[in-house]
C-alpha cells in the first residue's frame, strides 16, 4: 500500500460515526440507527456518495437533513467531496430500524 492509497473501510467507519451524530428531529434516534442510510460509497479519490431516504417524502427536514449530512461528512479531513442522494425506493419503514433504535423507542 503506498501513501496515496486511502483505506476506504476506515474512512467508511468514520463516516458512519459522523452519521450517528445526526438525529431525526421527530424521533430521538440517529439517522443511521433509524435505517435512513441505505448505502455509503467511497471511491479511491475520497469522494463520498450517500444514498439515503427520509421517514416520509413530506418530512419537515427534507430540505435541511441531506445538507446537514453532506456538510458533516465533508468535515471529515480525508473526505474530498460528499454528495447525498435521496431515494424513496424502497420506502422507509420501521423494519429498517436497528434493534437499538426499536429498543430506544420502546418498540421491543
Amino acid at each position: 500500500m503506498n501513501d496515496t492509497t486511502i483505506d476506504t473501510t476506515v474512512l467508511g467507519d468514520k463516516i458512519v460515526r459522523v452519521l450517528k451524530t445526526i438525529f431525526d428531529p421527530e424521533i430521538p434516534v440517529d439517522i443511521y440507527e433509524l435505517g435512513l442510510i441505505y448505502d455509503v460509497f467511497v471511491n479511491e479519490d475520497s469522494e463520498v456518495k450517500i444514498l439515503m431516504t427520509l421517514t416520509s417524502p413530506n418530512c419537515p427536514v427534507a430540505e435541511t437533513l441531506p445538507l446537514e449530512v453532506e456538510e458533516k461528512v465533508k468535515s471529515i479531513n480525508e473526505v474530498k467531496d460528499a454528495e447525498v442522494e435521496i431515494t424513496f425506493d424502497p420506502p422507509w419503514s420501521q423494519d429498517l430500524m436497528s434493534e437499538e433504535a426499536k429498543l430506544e423507542l420502546g418498540m421491543l
